[in-house]
């Protein structure tokens, strides 16, 4: 459906992404996972047609997306980071505004935006700059699927968002995606990876895995512990000055230390009986998301 095959691009020198290759399949939800300035908002932009790559393909339905960008702007639907619309326009004439680009009527397609527009219908005469964020967030949705785009990409739209609205925004995109639609999505919160078919890990415009989350978690080679104590900064130092910060990272409120062959939670309540630590709790963990990408990250060559 999308394939991605060595692109690269740099902005002033400075490269954003590097030899980025990866594949999306027809109905796949596919998560673009990393921290702000990964190369997530650069990777989704070439795709959109928006930016050109300074080399390699991206095709979209076997077509080139920068010979054939008519094409790809027609059948995809797009919500960018940052709220887009236009504040001083209502809901409804929102809405009618981005179906008249597209040569479509509100209803005509408003089966695929219902389940998503009866919650902002409401308030169809508000402006849209006078909207919650939540609120905001579920009418560019409709605004990005108005012309029933054969795939939605959207950058980072939880950013910014109360839990209880990331929450519901998930449950639609599940619904989307079970209606068949082509779904990438990018995010700097490791919990919504979980939540995809695949990933892509990325981080300094280079990326660091991709697979499925179970198959990411699968992958960890180390065993992990969560350590814990009232004492946590203290508690970090002296692990991370133990064992490296590569293999020592805050959690919450735990520390999570990552411990090689040879080594063994022994090792740890040895150390912190010798620091003072004899009260700490030690536990083996199950790997997350977060700590494969923290360990791909922090042990990556020439990132």
């Amino acid at each position: 459906m999308i394939e991605f095959s060595h692109i690269n691009k740099s902005y002033d020198g400075v490269m954003a992404v590097s030899d980025i290759n990866f594949r999306v399949g027809e109905g796949e939800l596919f998560g673009l996972i990393g921290p702000d300035g990964a190369g997530k908002s650069t990777t989704f932009r070439m795709l959109t047609t928006l930016i050109l790559p300074d080399t390699g393909t991206i095709t979209f339905a076997d077509k080139d997306v920068v010979k054939d960008y008519l094409y790809v702007r027609s059948n995809v639907g797009y919500m960018p980071g940052t709220f887009s619309l236009y504040p001083d326009l209502t809901v409804e004439e929102n809405l009618d505004f981005f179906a008249t680009l597209f040569n479509t009527t509100v209803k005509e397609n408003y089966d695929l935006i219902k389940d998503i527009y009866v919650q902002i219908e409401p308030f169809r005469n508000r402006r849209a700059g006078d909207l919650s964020g939540g609120m905001k967030q579920k009418l560019a949705l409709c605004c990005a699927l108005i012309h029933k785009p054969q795939v939605l990409v959207l950058d980072e739209p939880t950013t910014g968002v109360d839990a209880v609205s990331r929450k519901e925004f998930w449950d639609m995109l599940k619904r989307l995606k079970a209606g068949g639609l082509t779904i990438l999505v990018s995010t700097a919160y490791m919990d919504e990876a979980t939540l995809c078919d695949k990933i892509a890990l990325i981080q300094s415009g280079h990326i660091l895995g991709i697979n499925t989350p179970q198959g990411i978690t699968d992958s960890f080679d180390k065993q992990l512990f969560t350590v814990k104590h009232p004492a946590q900064y203290q508690l970090l130092q002296i692990l991370q000055v133990h064992f490296g910060e590569s293999r020592v990272q805050p959690f919450g409120d735990t520390v999570h230390v990552s411990l090689v062959q040879g080594e063994s939670e022994a090792t740890i309540r040895e150390l912190l009986n010798i620091e003072g630590f004899e009260d700490a709790t030690i536990a083996e963990a199950t790997p997350t998301v977060e700590d494969c990408f923290m360990d791909l990250m922090l042990n990556a060559d020439g990132i």
